[in-house]
């Protein structure tokens, strides 16, 4: 699967993500430091990535977009845990999540459940 990994995360997550198989970028990797949303909205849905970040505004900017992608996985209640475990608990599930992110939708983890809203969403 191809990641993109927002400013809000570290960019140990990208790499964590490439030891496992994956490819993945982090926005900083990518000289996209400074986009605004929309505009790392557009590139990880032209570019094929599923998006992760800590930032619930993706959610809402799908929403009232109506878009059908990009994908996004959104990390709840696990901002304060190390790297490390915030790669075990995305690799851990992504199994259970790949159908979905592949045909687009939003996936809301956080540390023991996880919430899955496929796209396009109601605006």
């Amino acid at each position: 699967m191809k990641f993109l990994i927002d400013n809000n995360l570290s960019p140990v997550l990208a790499e964590s993500l490439r030891v496992a198989g994956h490819e993945a970028a982090h926005l900083r990797e990518i000289n996209m430091r400074d986009a605004p949303d929309p505009v790392v909205l557009e590139y990880a849905r032209s570019d094929g990535c599923v998006l992760i970040s800590a930032d619930t505004d993706f959610g809402a900017l799908l929403a009232r977009s109506r878009a059908a992608k990009p994908s996004v996985i959104l990390i709840r209640r696990l901002t304060g845990r190390r790297t490390a475990d915030q790669a075990a608990i995305i690799l851990a599930n992504l199994s259970q999540v790949a159908d979905d992110l592949a045909v687009g939708a939003v996936v809301v983890v956080g540390d023991d459940w996880i919430r899955i809203r496929r796209l396009p969403m109601p605006g």
